[in-house]
């Protein structure tokens, strides 16, 4: 039977280093992973999602309406992050149409720019926190505050910054068109940068919100709501690893939910970095997933035949 399997692709997958952020590295850095990607069709009637981050990309494009102001106007965080699902889905579409081709292996992809729904009373519309845009002066943020209602915290000594909500995923508002592609045999982009974060008005219409929702915990949504047999995060290490960073550190190949909880409660994880990668897993397994695996790009097509990075079952 075919697996239905959405794969999370992290930053490192689109930007490749602080020196190469220009259009077209990006394009090369989307190639390169899209060749890994292509790896996984060893299952030649694999369902396939894949998802990605799109943290720098936004910021790049409020730093150039920053740079416009005041000629243009400023662009909305919502329409910032349909922006980018487009133009990182163009990317990651083409380079897979290519590498399909080139394999003969009969597919392509489509991007389906997606809303998703979060509450409006989440909390963290109250504690934004999540720092997004460049460092500006003190005098900056205040301009900002006044004529753009924005949020700004002085980030250490190096300038102010805007903050923003990151609000907890609740729906995947165009899970029917994904699924309607997946039977088409279509390989989906879909929830790039976490999704559009929108909320709903009490007449039951949605409008866009001012937040941003975390890349890995909406990919472990949309992978629940679609049922899907696994879910698989790319990130820049191969294995998750205990005591990361110490003389002690040991990679994981194999554990259970229980033992990724115990982890969690014990601290191995650092908050923005593998934590939000194993949060997601575990909420997607504690909803129905029957497997997750962390790795990097390079071994993707490994870990699928279980010869490689860190599987998560329940």
């Amino acid at each position: 039977m075919s697996r239905t399997v959405v794969i999370a692709i992290g930053g490192n997958s689109l930007i490749s280093d602080n020196d190469h952020r220009s259009v077209s590295d990006q394009y090369s850095a989307a190639a390169e992973t899209c060749g890994h990607i292509a790896d996984m069709f060893q299952e030649s009637d694999l369902r396939l999602v894949v998802t990605h981050g799109n943290g720098p990309q936004v910021g790049f494009i409020l730093r150039r309406s920053e740079l416009a102001a005041p000629e243009l106007h400023m662009v909305p965080l919502d329409s910032c992050v349909a922006d980018t699902q487009g133009a990182l889905g163009y990317h990651l579409q083409c380079a897979l149409y290519n590498e399909f081709k080139t394999r003969g292996i009969g597919r392509t992809a489509a991007t389906v720019v997606t809303q998703v729904l979060v509450d409006a009373k989440d909390p963290a519309f109250a504690q934004p926190n999540k720092p997004i845009g460049s460092f500006m002066s003190a005098e900056q943020a205040q301009g900002h505050r006044e004529k753009d209602g924005w949020e700004l915290v002085e980030d250490s000594g190096r300038g102010w910054r805007r903050v923003v909500a990151s609000p907890a995923p609740q729906r995947v508002l165009e899970m029917e068109v994904v699924k309607t592609l997946l039977d088409a045999g279509i390989v989906v982009v879909a929830c790039g940068g976490g999704g559009i974060a929108v909320v709903e008005d009490p007449g039951g219409k949605i409008h866009g919100a001012a937040a941003v929702i975390d890349k890995d915990l909406a990919s472990s949504l949309l992978a629940q709501q679609l049922g899907a047999d696994l879910l698989v995060i790319s990130t820049a290490v191969e294995k998750v690893c205990l005591d990361f960073g110490k003389p002690t550190q040991r990679s994981l190949d194999t554990i259970t939910l229980a033992e990724a909880k115990r982890y969690i409660g014990e601290g191995h994880f650092k908050p923005g970095s593998m934590l939000p990668k194993v949060q997601a897993v575990v909420d997607f397994l504690e909803n129905g997933g029957k497997e997750a695996i962390i790795t990097d790009p390079s071994h993707l097509g490994v870990a699928l035949a279980n010869r490689g990075g860190t599987h998560i079952i329940p």
